[in-house]
C-alpha cells in the first residue's frame, strides 16, 4: 500500500515539473516575440522620426505620385484643361480611334467579293474577255487580283485588296474616320505647334548668336549648347506631327469627299466614267442619261449605310458594325430601305 502511494506521489511530482517546465519555455518565448517587435518598432520609428510629421504630411506623401502625374501630364498638353475638356478629349479621342481601326481591319481583311464559280447559279449581262465568265452587273475584273470582283471601285494598295461590294463601306468609314482623327489632331494641337516653332526660331536664334561670340573668344573645347538634344528633339517631333496631320487631313479629306459625291449619285469610281461616256452618247442624240441604281441623295447613303430604320443611324453608322450590304451584288433588286420605286431608268 505504501509503495503505491510512493510511485503515485512520484507520477505528480514528475507531472508538475513538466507542466512548470513547458510553462517557463512558453514565457521565455512569448517573452523574446515581444522584444524582438520592440526592437522593431524602435528601429523602424529612430529611421522615420520627424518631430514635424502629422496626418497632412502622411496625406501629401500618399498623394505626391498623382500631383507628380498630373504635372507632367499637363505639362505634356501645354495647356490646363477644365474637367469637361479633359471628358471630351477622352471620349471622342477613344471613339475616333476605335472607329478607325475598326474599319481599316474589317476593309483589309473583307473580301470585296467575286462571283461565283458555278455557272448555273449565275445570272451575266455580259462576258469577261480576261476571264471568260459570265459577269454579272457592275462587276469589272481587277488586274493586280486578276479576277472579277463585284461592284469594283478600285484596287487599293494602302488597303493591299480590291474595294467591292463587300468591303466598300469600311474602305469609306476608315477615309472618313481618318479625316476626322487628322483634324481633330490639327485642331488640338495648334497651340503646341505654335510653341513648339517659336521655340525652333528661337533656338536658331541663339545658335547663331552663340556662333557669333564664339568667333571672337577663343575656347579651349567647344561651349555646350544652348538647348538640349532632348528638347529640340521634342519640338521638332510636335511641328512635324502638325504637318503630317494637317497633310493628311487634305489629301484624305479630298479623297473622301469624291468618294461622298460618287455614293450620293449611286456610282462607284469605274462607273463614273462608263457614265459619263454614256451620257455624252445619249446627249448628242437628244436623250438625258439617267443611272439605274441611283435611288435619289439621300436613298443612296441609307443603301450604302445599311440603314433600314431610324436607329441604325446610331447602331450601324456611329458605333462599329459588321452588317452586310444590301444585296448579294449578283442582281440588284430594290433595297428593302427605298420606299418608292423611281421610274423606269435607263441601263448602260
Amino acid at each position: 500500500m505504501r509503495s503505491r502511494q510512493r510511485m503515485f506521489a512520484a507520477v505528480m511530482r514528475l507531472l508538475l515539473k513538466c507542466l512548470r517546465l513547458g510553462r517557463r519555455r512558453r514565457f521565455k518565448l512569448v517573452r523574446q516575440v515581444e522584444q524582438l517587435w520592440h526592437y522593431g518598432h524602435l528601429c523602424l520609428r529612430s529611421l522615420l522620426y520627424n518631430s514635424f510629421t502629422n496626418g497632412d504630411v502622411v496625406l501629401d506623401s500618399l498623394f505626391e505620385p498623382i500631383y507628380w502625374l498630373v504635372d507632367h501630364v499637363t505639362r505634356w498638353f501645354g495647356v490646363t484643361y477644365t474637367p469637361a475638356w479633359i471628358c471630351w478629349h477622352l471620349a471622342y479621342g477613344h471613339w475616333n480611334l476605335i472607329m478607325i481601326v475598326f474599319h481599316y481591319y474589317m476593309a483589309i481583311t473583307t473580301s470585296p467579293g467575286h462571283p461565283p464559280q458555278a455557272k448555273n447559279d449565275l445570272t451575266g449581262v455580259s462576258i469577261c474577255r480576261k476571264c471568260i465568265a459570265l459577269k454579272p452587273a457592275r462587276t469589272h475584273h481587277c488586274s493586280i487580283c486578276n479576277r472579277c470582283v463585284l461592284k469594283m471601285d478600285h484596287h487599293c494598295p494602302w488597303l493591299n485588296n480590291c474595294v467591292g461590294h463587300y468591303n466598300h463601306r469600311y474602305f469609306f468609314s476608315f477615309c472618313l474616320f481618318m479625316t476626322m482623327g487628322c483634324i481633330y489632331c490639327s485642331i488640338s494641337g495648334w497651340e503646341m505647334f505654335r510653341d513648339a516653332y517659336a521655340a525652333i526660331e528661337r533656338m536658331k536664334l541663339l545658335e547663331k548668336e552663340r556662333l557669333q561670340v564664339a568667333a571672337n573668344q577663343t575656347y579651349y573645347q567647344t561651349p555646350p549648347p544652348t538647348f538640349s538634344f532632348r528638347q529640340r528633339a521634342f519640338h521638332k517631333s510636335v511641328v512635324y506631327l502638325w504637318v503630317l496631320c494637317s497633310s493628311v487631313a487634305l489629301a484624305l479629306g479630298a479623297l473622301t469627299l469624291w468618294h461622298a459625291a460618287l455614293i450620293t449619285r449611286g456610282e462607284t469610281s469605274i462607273e463614273r466614267h462608263i457614265n459619263r461616256k454614256e451620257r455624252q452618247r445619249l446627249q448628242k442624240k437628244g436623250k438625258v442619261f439617267r443611272n439605274p441604281y441611283s435611288y435619289g441623295s439621300w436613298d443612296n447613303w441609307k443603301v450604302f449605310l445599311g440603314v433600314d430604320v431610324p436607329r441604325h443611324w446610331l447602331t450601324r453608322v456611329l458605333l462599329p458594325s459588321p452588317h452586310l450590304p444590301h444585296g448579294t451584288g449578283l442582281s440588284w433588286d430594290l433595297p428593302p430601305c427605298v420606299m418608292e420605286q423611281h421610274a423606269p431608268l435607263l441601263a448602260i
